[in-house]
């Protein structure tokens, strides 16, 4: 399922108000992150969080808004949640609780969600000028604001810094430098031009995306929480409730008539859902933002998303058809998987090699997306063939709970995966299979932090005991004994970034089942992934892991 209309562009923006950054002179900065969309203000808070200087510019006005991406998904709010705004931007947002799927004027049945184990485990509505907005207030709180009208025009990346041309509203044009910069602008992205990235990939063709917001009168109703997929012969509408009232109108169709870019008018856009749903006497009224939009994407990949003391995150990394709708998730995400390392690199903790881990990680995410998204039949518009043969399957596909369970699990992001990277290290005891693997993340067990017995503490969830500023070695409270702990202590204190020693007892059998066999240990990165795992009775594993990952030399 997916409204992501066209992610972190350059001029996606929203804002409570302008100026320069007030946190730092412009020339006293660490990180320079240019594009103020979703992912570059995800990356700017998770920075400023882990106490670097941040100057985040972006040519857009202040004024602008558009509504665009539509959709977080559990794991992208978990990140966000990591970072201080998630009930923030819940409180201002609409959980999806059900889709019905129709084809052929009935209902083939219905998905529903939150069947995933997490706080977060149902998509958010919200519209990214909101979440833009909301981004902006958080940013400012931490003594950063957006440097609206400010454009980047050249680069340039030394071994120690990089430097960079900004030209401002008023004409003028600045020289600046930064230890690093971070390019989130957009697919045209001239960070990434300047740094020689090249841009790989390919136009997709025979898609075009018709889009728009709008308040429909039709025997449906207006059931909160409930959205709407229609499937016909070239074509797929998706219809999901918008937070202010009203429904964003999703419609992934051919493309006869490529040479056609304007903007579809509240007609054409009626006509198409009429149509597409058999709802003849369908009437559409505008939102009180209108915003109406028709798209065409290329699926294109960065070739590396580091060079030197430059980066990309966002689009100008990675950009696909919004098939899914996780295009701006995917970003949120890289920023997530970003910002600590960056700090931790920048504050000595880790070597220079930590970076190149995220641009390993996040390029293969998006690669894979890619090409999972091929085959996304509910979705992607079928011949009338491939539309019958598809449609007679969903009845009884729908009415499998593990089919439900696992189209949730792969839609929340949650099972996505960094097994086989270079920061996954799995070493666990002979013949254990249970609990997360190394790259993976890590579950959100109910525990608590005391022994298992009636006067311990509260329950709680794991998630809340890890820390964006920090790693957590998590072990059974069972075999956290004073030696143990010593031992693991006298590790850990070597390793120049902070490591939380957590010993934790499951609340029950499922439980300990899913936080993996009591003679292991799991070290769990900032990001939330396990980054190894060990045997407790082995130490050495653990002091060659972090040994690694410190920084080498003096």
């Amino acid at each position: 399922m997916g409204t992501d209309g066209d992610g972190d562009r350059a001029d996606d923006e929203a804002s409570d108000g302008a100026g320069r950054n007030h946190g730092a002179g412009a020339a006293d900065v660490d990180v320079c992150v240019v594009g103020a969309g979703p992912v570059g203000l995800t990356l700017a808070i998770g920075l400023r969080r882990l106490a670097l200087r941040v100057r985040i510019v972006d040519k857009a006005p202040a004024t602008k808004h558009e509504a665009r991406a539509l959709v977080l998904w559990a794991r992208a709010r978990e990140a966000l949640d990591a970072l201080g705004v998630g009930d923030t931007l819940r409180r201002n947002g609409v959980e999806l609780d059900v889709v019905t799927i129709h084809a052929r004027d009935r209902a083939l049945g219905e998905l529903t969600t939150g069947w995933a184990r997490s706080a977060h485990a149902r998509p958010l509505n919200i519209e990214q000028h909101d979440i833009e907005r909301l981004l902006c207030e958080e940013l400012a709180g931490l003594d950063t604001r957006v440097e609206w009208n400010t454009e980047v025009t050249d680069v340039k990346i030394h071994d120690d810094r990089a430097e960079f041309t900004l030209r401002h509203e008023d004409g003028t044009v600045e020289s600046a430098a930064a230890p690093w910069i971070v390019g989130c602008e957009g697919t045209a992205s001239v960070v990434r031009d300047r740094l020689g990235i090249p841009f790989e990939g390919r136009r997709r063709t025979g898609l075009q995306v018709v889009q728009g917001n709008a308040h429909p009168t039709w025997a449906l109703g207006d059931e909160p929480g409930r959205g709407h997929i229609f499937l016909a012969p070239h074509r797929s509408l998706l219809v999901f409730p918008l937070p202010g009232g009203g429904y964003r109108f999703f419609c992934f169709r051919d493309d006869p008539d490529p040479s056609l870019t304007a903007a579809p008018t509240l007609g054409e856009l009626r006509d198409l859902v009429a149509d597409t749903a058999r709802m003849p006497d369908l009437r559409l009224g505008p939102t009180a933002i209108p915003w109406l939009n028709r798209a065409r994407f290329s699926d294109r990949v960065a070739a590396t998303l580091r060079c030197g003391r430059g980066l990309l995150a966002g689009d100008a990394a990675h950009a696909w058809a919004p098939v899914g709708g996780h295009g701006m998730n995917v970003g949120i995400l890289g920023a997530h998987n970003l910002a600590w390392k960056l700090a931790a690199v920048h504050h000595g903790q880790a070597g220079e090699d930590l970076l190149d881990t995220y641009s390993d990680e996040q390029r293969l995410l998006a690669v894979r997306y890619i090409r999972e998204m091929r085959f996304n039949f509910m979705e992607l518009p079928l011949p009338p063939l491939g539309y019958r043969a598809f449609t007679a399957t969903v009845p009884a596909v729908l009415a499998r709970r593990g089919f439900q369970r696992r189209l949730d699990l792969r839609l929340s992001d949650l099972g996505r995966t960094h097994a086989g990277g270079a920061l996954s290290a799995h070493r666990p005891g002979r013949h254990r299979r249970s609990g997360p693997r190394a790259g993976d993340r890590m579950p959100d067990v109910t525990v608590t932090t005391g022994p298992s017995d009636p006067m311990s503490p509260a329950p709680t969830r794991l998630h809340t005991l890890l820390g964006y500023e920090r790693w957590t070695l998590v072990l059974h409270a069972a075999g956290a004994h004073a030696g143990v702990l010593d031992t693991l202590r006298d590790v850990c204190a070597r390793f120049p970034a902070p490591v939380r020693i957590l010993p934790v007892t499951p609340w029950d059998g499922a439980e300990a089942k899913r936080l993996g066999h009591p003679g292991d240990l799991r070290l769990v990165r900032p990001d939330g992934y396990v980054g190894l795992v060990a045997p407790l009775a082995r130490p050495a594993l653990l002091r060659d892991y972090l040994t690694a990952l410190a920084p080498s030399g003096p």
